[in-house]
């Protein structure tokens, strides 16, 4: 009985999913799945059309440098709490958390009427910040995980070795929680690939990501190669967790 509930939850959430995928080779000019045979058309179009690789590239460097902030902001900071362990640290994990606490539309009028005051609206900087901030909560949980199974006995001994603090946290800390730091850096980067609510408050026609670029498209016309963009979406986001998985069951042999 058990089993069959949970095959019937798995079911509920992934078979919504793969319409996208029959919709995306549909050889109509609209939403809707294949009527006379499959056809790769708007694949094709996908990758020859300019404003569509545009956004791609343009979501992928952000994506890279936000989740590279967030990634050694996040790691510095679930660490220097881990080092703590008071009610203080307990304060500062609380507040990295809270740009995922609080509704992204309510975070998003924040950041908005912020970055008027910053002149970041409409630009890639603005845009960045944004996503570290929102991706920092990511590497901070899976960091901070990592780091309640780590021996500080290990620490402690590095430091009476003669190692400074620099060269502990570089050889000794940072590779026994590597499995951690790459899950977050790569949630944080599916944040920041699939973030729409934020781009729409601070970003104007300068920075157009592929999230945006499929908002728009929905709103103006039901061009089926947002199909085929959600499906590569999709399978981006399966083969990211498949290398976590990968590296966190490497890390456990």
């Amino acid at each position: 009985m058990t089993r069959s509930l949970a095959w019937a939850i798995i079911c509920f959430l992934v078979l919504p999913i793969t319409v996208v995928f029959a919709v995306s080779v549909t050889d109509r000019h609209y939403l809707s799945l294949p009527e006379n045979g499959i056809s790769f058309q708007y694949y094709r179009n996908l990758l020859t059309s300019g404003p569509w690789l545009t956004s791609i590239l343009q979501s992928f460097i952000i994506a890279c440098v936000s989740t590279a902030i967030a990634g050694v902001a996040g790691t510095l900071c679930a660490i220097g709490c881990w080092r703590l362990s008071n009610k203080a640290s307990n304060f500062i994990r609380l507040l990295m958390l809270a740009p995922i606490m609080v509704p992204t539309i309510v975070y998003a009028l924040g950041i908005y009427q912020f970055w008027i005051d910053l002149r970041l609206i409409d630009s890639y900087t603005g845009v960045i910040i944004a996503h570290a901030v929102t991706g920092i909560p990511y590497v901070v949980i899976t960091v901070s995980t990592a780091l309640a199974g780590f021996d500080p006995r290990l620490e402690q001994a590095s430091l009476n070795l003669g190692a400074n603090m620099a060269q502990t946290l570089r050889l000794v800390i940072i590779p026994n929680i590597m499995p951690g730091v790459v899950s977050g850096l790569i949630f944080a980067f599916i944040h920041s690939w699939d973030e729409l609510v934020i781009v729409l408050f601070i970003a104007g026609r300068g920075v157009f990501t592929l999230p945006r670029r499929m908002w728009d498209g929905i709103n103006e016309a039901l061009d089926p190669t947002m199909a085929a963009v959600a499906a590569v979406l999709i399978l981006l986001t399966i083969c990211l967790l498949v290398v976590d998985i990968y590296a966190r069951s490497r890390r456990a042999s």
